[in-house]
């Protein structure tokens, strides 16, 4: 692997495990709530139709686990993520609510710390991978999308929800102040750590428009891709799906 994607890698683990405490409500907080209304629409484009099992990519804190889970009674959740930390504190949130569902030798959501770019999945083992705001920290994303080929059942649905470029004018530049001065200010203020949100700046600010994404996808050997944007384009929800006539509709 190539040694800049290596240090990459190291480095989100460790931001990302700084902040473990404060990042549920630092999403709620930078959001204003919408956060929450965006996981609803990712959930929505959720698709079963084989394993009835959901790969959660980047699963963070669980809260895309829990709202699958929550209202898909028959679906499996395994969840993974690079960072233990933001894993163990959504395990706490699930357990404090009860919410883990199943039996104990089999509960409905499963974590698991792993690199999206080598999954520990076998083949064709789950009918959907969703992955919230975590795309743009994985790279090469090349590496991710082969693998989540690899592990989805023919027809399978990869359901991306993620910020939309900072190289866009949204809401006449507002956003962007936001994103660059605004953003790490509040980081520093309830997190103390900055450079976490100065990094999630920096990342929304090199991430492709949803029209090259979708190339992407298609490149790496997706049937098909779109894009839908949310809330003036500040978020995207991005669908891929892989070849096959089992797919229900």
């Amino acid at each position: 692997m190539n040694p800049d994607h290596k240090d990459h890698g190291r480095r989100v683990v460790g931001l990302f495990g700084r902040i473990a405490p404060w990042y549920d409500f630092l999403n709620h907080f930078l959001s204003l709530g919408c956060d929450v209304v965006w996981r609803k629409r990712l959930r929505r484009c959720v698709r079963v139709h084989r394993t009835n099992r959901v790969l959660d990519l980047a699963a963070g804190t669980l809260d895309v686990s829990r709202e699958i889970v929550r209202h898909m009674p028959d679906v499996d959740v395994v969840a993974m993520d690079f960072s233990e930390p933001m894993l163990r504190r959504g395990q706490r949130k699930i357990r404090g609510k009860g919410e883990e569902g199943g039996s104990l030798s089999r509960p409905r959501i499963q974590p698991v710390v792993a690199d999206g770019r080598a999954l520990p999945a076998r083949d064709e083992c789950v009918d959907c991978v969703t992955i919230a705001f975590g795309i743009r920290n994985i790279r090469p994303r090349e590496a991710a999308y082969r693998e989540v080929l690899r592990v989805l059942t023919p027809g399978g649905r990869f359901c991306i929800l993620e910020f939309g470029a900072g190289r866009q004018k949204i809401l006449r530049g507002f956003y962007n102040l936001y994103l660059h001065r605004v953003l790490p200010l509040i980081g520093r203020i309830f997190s103390g750590d900055p450079q976490a949100y100065r990094y999630l700046a920096e990342s929304i600010q090199e991430f492709p428009d949803a029209g090259t994404l979708c190339g992407e996808l298609l490149q790496a050997g997706f049937a098909r891709a779109y894009s839908v944007p949310m809330t003036f384009g500040i978020v995207q929800l991005h669908i891929a799906e892989k070849a096959g006539t089992e797919r229900e509709v």
